[in-house]
């Protein structure tokens, strides 16, 4: 039996495409989480558990929908194995029923995290970039000023502050912190 689960992050995210494929493909049943991937129990999946026995296959829209991190999803791929399931990704066209679709499935998860990796290096060197600059120490301490003053007075929301300054909210606590810092 194809077993199929689709996910979206938010409510204002629509499982209609998802959904549509998903029977499309021959599921017979259709679990759905609207929850956060970032959530570790996801009462749809408990459910493909539940309902998952020996020569099903868990169908997904696209594989991450299934998990957030190549170890998510190898933790999944595992489980399966163990329960003699296969996983059947539409979007990548990956079956791990087959070798050559075990093969594709820890292929695209070792580029996925080699990409997610690759851009977390990349922000860092920017960030490090943009620090070093003469003046960016006077541009934090005036945006701290500026965020520092408004904070106390609560004068502006924080959203506001953050769109005006074009800073996250991370960075507009860190500017605060180090002014308070300066001044104390």
């Amino acid at each position: 039996m194809k077993i199929g689960y689709a996910h979206v992050s938010t409510l204002e995210q629509n499982l209609d495409l998802q959904r549509d494929a998903l029977t499309e493909a021959g599921c017979e049943k259709v679990f759905v989480d609207t929850i956060s991937g970032s959530v570790a129990a996801r009462p749809g999946l408990e459910k493909v558990k539940e309902q998952l026995r020996a020569g099903d296959t868990l169908v997904v829209w696209r594989l991450d929908r299934l998990g957030r991190s190549l170890k998510d999803l190898t933790a999944w791929v595992g489980y399966l194995e163990e329960q003699q399931a296969g996983l059947w990704s539409l979007h990548e066209a990956i079956d791990t029923a087959t070798p050559a679709g075990k093969l594709m499935f820890h292929l695209f998860g070792a580029i996925a995290e080699f990409e997610r990796n690759l851009v977390r290096e990349r922000t860092q060197a920017g960030l490090t970039a943009a620090r070093s600059r003469p003046g960016a120490a006077r541009a934090r301490s005036r945006q701290a000023g500026i965020g520092g003053q408004a904070l106390p007075r609560k004068t502006l929301s924080i959203a506001r502050i953050c769109t005006m300054m074009g800073i996250s909210k991370p960075t507009l606590y860190a500017y605060v912190k180090a002014a308070q810092q300066t001044t104390a």
